[in-house]
């Protein structure tokens, strides 16, 4: 541990970040391949509405994220800060709260979402030709809630201890069993959108194991330590609230979600719901690299505000925006140019290609840029300042694309829904601007009383 706090803190940091960030890339991406194959055969296998149900029932898998991404998040910093301070004790204490945290929230939400199924379905837009599909699906798959958000928490927990490798690994493992699983449940037994969720608790489980394994062996800081299980209230607060502003993010992720479908459903209908849905599939594949970029980025921003390197932390900020423009500028330009060709992939349907294209190079325009916010949110979670996270956080969803998208429709009917995705993208850029700069000061400050004592 010692050697590679060092490498850490005095390294290459575009060396460190890639071998940081890769890893946690590689897992996004090969996360966001599964959902994008599950919606290719979902397409081709079930047809168009069965990709509509499985877009409604996204938002409550992101309200499911949310509670592994709050713990994994907050915990993250916790154990990153206190590793890069030598603090070993207090960041096994902080894993062995963060795992009882998880579990506990996990079961109460999987029971009250069993609870209340079918009204969550029509609460979140399903009409009665997609609700079948809808509840197919999600009666299966909340089954693996406690499994999905543990490896959701602990891939956050790994790379705390600086073994981002191996948190790709456990990615990789369920999404390759996903794809492979998905194939045979749809084309070989036939079994349509219970097939895709009966792959998707196998290979959630099949993480778990893996992860199971990593934390029991030797090769863990944590190795599952008795005196680690130990419930701690004061770690468990600071845990929640750091990692508040992402479980905020994905609750409002949920929202927005609701309000896309029921506005969707009222100007355009079932087809524009699977519109977004495949379109969604695609920006994830954009986006996940730049989440991946970001994680690599948070890890070594806590190690180095941890140690007071707050010029190494400046120039890693740099040198992750610059990765951020590159991916999401390399998708902008994919979708600009062939937007029809990657809808046509999804589905065969003429007039859901021909429907899909303007929305597509709408919602896109400003896409290059995202990364920056997505930075800026990371870089105050990962130095443990709550506020300024929230606010960068909520500022392009809740603050601006909620009533982006409940105003702009009254104006300009379903082209205002896509509208309000760009518009909220240049103004939170401008938000995290701000706030960033204001950091930036800081560190300045301090720098220089460092240098004067």
């Amino acid at each position: 541990m010692e050697e590679q706090r060092k490498q850490i803190l005095n390294g290459n940091l575009r060396s460190l970040l890639f071998r940081f960030s890769t890893p946690a890339i590689i897992g996004m991406l090969v996360s966001a391949l599964y959902n994008v194959i599950d919606t290719l055969f979902v397409g081709q296998g079930v047809g168009a509405l069965a990709i509509a149900a499985l877009t409604i029932v996204m938002p409550i898998q992101l309200l499911m994220m949310a509670v592994g991404i709050m713990i994994g998040v907050g915990s993250a910093s916790v154990i990153s800060r206190a590793l890069g301070a030598k603090q070993d004790e207090r960041a096994l204490k902080a894993f062995g709260t963060s795992i009882l945290t998880n579990l506990s929230i996990s079961v109460f939400f999987m029971i009250l979402a069993y609870a209340f199924i079918d009204k969550l379905l029509v609460f979140f837009g399903a009409s009665p030709d997609t609700l079948p599909y809808a509840r197919d699906y999600m009666s299966i798959v909340l089954i693996g809630f406690i499994s999905f958000s543990f490896v959701i928490c602990s891939n956050n927990l790994i790379r705390a201890e600086g073994k981002p490798r191996t948190a790709m690994y456990s990615m990789v493992i369920g999404a390759v069993a996903n794809i492979i699983l998905d194939a045979v449940f749809i084309f070989v037994l036939d079994m349509g959108v219970r097939g895709v969720a009966i792959a998707t608790i196998i290979s959630q489980v099949l993480s778990a194991i893996f992860i199971l394994f990593f934390f029991s062996s030797s090769r863990s800081i944590y190795s599952f330590n008795r005196k680690a299980f130990k419930y701690r209230w004061y770690l468990a607060k600071e845990t929640i609230s750091v990692g508040f502003p992402s479980f905020l993010l994905q609750v409002i992720g949920g929202v927005i979600f609701l309000i896309f479908n029921r506005v969707i459903l009222h100007y355009g209908g079932d087809i524009y719901i699977a519109i977004m849905g495949i379109g969604l599939r695609m920006l994830s594949l954009i986006q996940m690299p730049i989440i991946g970029i970001s994680q690599g980025f948070s890890t070594l921003v806590s190690f180095n505000y941890g140690a007071n390197q707050y010029t190494r932390v400046k120039k890693i900020l740099r040198e992750a925006f610059i990765w951020t423009l590159v991916f999401a500028g390399t998708g902008f330009l994919a979708i600009m140019l062939f937007p029809g060709q990657l809808i046509s992939i999804f589905a065969s349907d003429p007039e859901l290609i021909s429907k899909g294209i303007t929305p597509l190079r709408i919602v896109v325009i400003f896409l290059p840029i995202i990364g920056f916010q997505v930075l800026g949110g990371s870089l105050f979670q990962a130095i443990g300042k709550t506020a300024p996270a929230l606010i960068i956080i909520l500022s392009r969803q809740l603050l601006l694309l909620i009533p982006a998208l409940i105003i702009l429709p009254w104006f300009f009917g379903l082209t205002g829904v896509w509208m309000s995705v760009p518009i909220s993208d240049a103004v939170s850029v401008l938000i995290t601007s701000g706030f960033v700069i204001w950091q930036l000061k800081i560190f300045n400050k301090k720098e220089l009383e460092r240098s004067i004592s």
